[in-house]
C-alpha cells in the first residue's frame, strides 16, 4: 500500500469547497478515470485562502516597489487601464463570435493599429504576435518572404549587432536564416567598417535594437539604414526600447522597414513571469501586403462604419490562434488615448531624465563602460567595486534584496563584464531613485568592509540564496510532498 503523503496545512476530514446539488442524474465515475494514487491535501477554505494571499505576499511586484530591471520597462501600470479591461463588454466576448456581434472590440483594435502605425511612423500595423520575440520572428519571415518574392532566394544572413537583444539571434535560427554578429565600436555604436565588409548580396537585413542594450542611440543610425538598403537588405528595429524615443521620433521615418511593439512594456500592460504579452508588428507600405492575418479593416456603410476581418494578399499567414492578446490591446489603448500625444513624449523623456540622474549618481562608484555618453531609458554599469575585488555582479543584486529592492538586470549585455542594466522608467519619482542609490552605495561600502555579507545574501527573505547551477541542471517544477518515513 502507498504510504501517506504529509501537506503541511492539511488535515483528515477538511473540505474547502461546497458543491451544489446535483441536477442531472448521478452516475458511477468510469474505473479508468479514478486515480487511487492521486493524494490531495484535506483543507478548509480559509486555509486555502491564507495559504495563497501569504505566498502572494511574499511575492514582489511593481504595485509593491521599485523594478529596475534593464530592458523590461516594468513601469507602473495605471488602474484605470484595468478598469477598461474588465468593462463586461470586452472581458465577456469570446473569439468565436461572429463580426457584427463584436464591433465594439473590432472598432478598438483598429484604432489601436492606426495609433502604433501613427507613433512607430508605419504604413500598417498587425496586432497579432503575442510577445516581443513573438513580433520579432514574425518581422523577419516578413522580410525574408519579400525578398524571395523579388527572387532574390539567395539571401540567407541576418546582421546582428552584439549588443542587440538576446531574443535577435534566436528568431533570426528559428525563421531557418543564418546570424552574423557585428561588433560594436568604442563609443557603442554598430562598427560602420564591420557593417561594411559584411554587405552583399546574401544578407536579408539587419535586426538594430536602438536605442541598443547599453542604453545608447546609435549615433550614425541614418548611415546604417542607408548602408544596408543600398546592398539590397531591410532593416528590423527591435522596438523593445521604444520606451525611450515614443513620441520624439519615429523608427518608420529613420529607415526602418519593420518594427515590433512590446505593449506590455512601452504601453503599460503588466507583465513578467511569462505573461501576459503581446507584440504588434509595423512595416513600410511595401511590406504592407505580407503581414500576417487577418487584420481589422474599416469598411464605409449608410449606417457608418463596419469592422471586418481581412487577410493581406500576400500574407506571411496567421502567426497566433484568434486575434492576438486582446486583454493587454486593450490596456494599450486606454493608455494612448489618457495620455495623448503630449503625454506619450513626456514618456520618454522622464523615462531618459531618471536613467541620466541615476547614472550620474552611480558612475563614480559602479563603473560604466560607455558613460562618457548621455544615456537613454537605462544604462549599464559594470558590478565592480573599487577595493572589493572579490565582489561580483551576482552578490550586489542579492544583497540589493535585503534593502528592499528588486535587482536590476544582471550579466547582460554580454559586451560589459559583470553587467548590470538599470532601467528607472518614467514613473520613479526623484524619492525613490534616491533611496536607490543611497542602497546601491551602502552595499559599496558593505563590500570594502564585510564582503562576506553580500556573498551569503539575501539574509531577509523567505528563501536564502539558491545553488543556481544545480537548479538550472535540475530543475523542481512541481511541488513534492514528503511521504511518511
Amino acid at each position: 500500500m502507498t504510504e501517506p503523503l504529509i501537506f503541511e496545512i492539511s488535515s483528515p476530514g477538511r473540505v474547502g469547497a461546497s458543491l451544489p446539488e446535483l441536477d442531472v442524474p448521478e452516475a458511477e465515475i468510469p474505473a479508468e478515470w479514478v486515480r487511487d494514487d492521486l493524494a490531495l491535501p484535506e483543507v478548509a477554505e480559509v486555509d486555502v485562502v491564507r495559504h495563497f494571499v501569504r505566498l502572494s505576499q511574499m511575492n514582489y511586484g511593481v504595485d509593491v516597489g521599485f523594478y529596475p530591471l534593464g530592458s523590461c520597462t516594468m513601469k507602473y501600470n495605471p488602474k484605470v487601464n484595468e478598469v477598461a479591461a474588465r468593462l463586461p463588454g470586452f472581458a465577456h466576448i469570446h473569439p468565436l463570435q461572429d463580426p457584427d456581434t463584436v464591433q465594439g472590440a473590432m472598432a478598438l483594435m483598429y484604432e489601436l493599429q492606426r495609433y502604433l502605425a501613427e507613433i512607430g511612423g508605419f504604413a500598417a500595423v498587425t496586432l497579432q504576435p503575442s510577445a516581443g520575440a513573438h513580433g520579432e520572428l514574425t518581422g523577419v519571415l516578413i522580410m525574408r518572404k519579400y525578398l524571395y518574392d523579388r527572387g532574390e532566394t539567395q539571401r540567407t544572413k541576418i546582421l546582428v549587432p552584439d549588443s542587440a537583444h538576446g531574443t535577435n539571434p534566436a528568431s533570426t535560427t528559428m525563421s531557418g536564416l543564418e546570424v552574423v554578429e557585428i561588433p560594436s565600436d568604442d563609443r557603442g555604436n554598430v562598427d560602420l567598417e564591420a557593417l561594411k565588409a559584411h554587405l552583399d548580396d546574401t544578407v536579408v537585413g539587419l535586426m538594430l535594437t536602438n536605442p541598443n542594450t547599453l542604453g545608447l542611440f546609435d549615433e550614425h543610425l541614418l548611415e546604417v539604414t542607408r548602408l544596408v538598403h543600398e546592398a539590397g537588405g531591410l532593416v528590423y528595429g527591435d522596438g523593445a526600447n521604444f520606451n525611450a524615443i515614443l513620441g520624439i521620433c519615429k523608427p518608420g521615418e529613420m529607415g526602418f522597414d519593420v518594427l515590433h511593439y512590446n505593449l506590455h512594456k512601452t504601453f503599460s500592460t503588466p507583465h513578467g513571469g511569462g505573461g501576459p504579452g503581446s507584440g504588434p508588428v509595423g512595416v513600410v507600405e511595401e511590406l504592407a501586403p505580407y503581414l500576417p492575418g487577418p487584420i481589422v479593416d474599416q469598411e464605409m456603410t449608410d449606417e457608418g462604419p463596419r469592422y471586418v476581418w481581412r487577410t493581406p494578399e500576400r500574407s506571411i499567414g496567421r502567426v497566433k490562434s484568434f486575434w492576438g492578446n486582446f486583454g493587454v490591446m486593450i490596456r494599450a489603448y486606454t493608455y494612448i488615448r489618457m495620455l495623448g500625444a503630449e503625454g506619450l513624449r513626456a514618456v520618454a523623456e522622464n523615462a531618459v531624465i531618471n536613467a541620466n540622474y541615476l547614472e550620474a549618481r552611480l558612475k563614480d562608484v559602479y563603473p560604466v563602460p560607455y558613460g562618457h555618453r548621455t544615456c537613454m531609458h537605462e544604462f549599464v554599469a559594470q558590478g565592480k567595486i573599487e577595493g572589493a575585488p572579490d565582489v561580483r555582479a551576482v552578490d550586489i543584486c542579492k544583497r540589493l534584496i535585503d534593502y528592499g529592492f528588486h535587482p536590476p538586470t544582471m550579466y547582460f549585455p554580454l559586451i560589459v563584464h559583470e553587467a548590470l542594466m538599470i532601467e528607472p522608467t518614467e514613473t520613479e519619482s526623484k524619492d525613490t531613485l534616491d533611496a536607490f542609490v543611497d542602497a546601491m552605495l551602502k552595499i559599496a561600502e558593505e563590500a570594502r568592509s564585510d564582503p562576506e555579507l553580500l556573498h551569503t545574501a539575501p539574509h531577509n527573505t523567505p528563501v536564502r540564496r539558491l545553488d543556481e547551477v544545480r537548479a538550472a541542471r535540475h530543475p523542481v517544477l512541481r511541488y513534492r510532498p514528503q511521504r511518511y518515513e
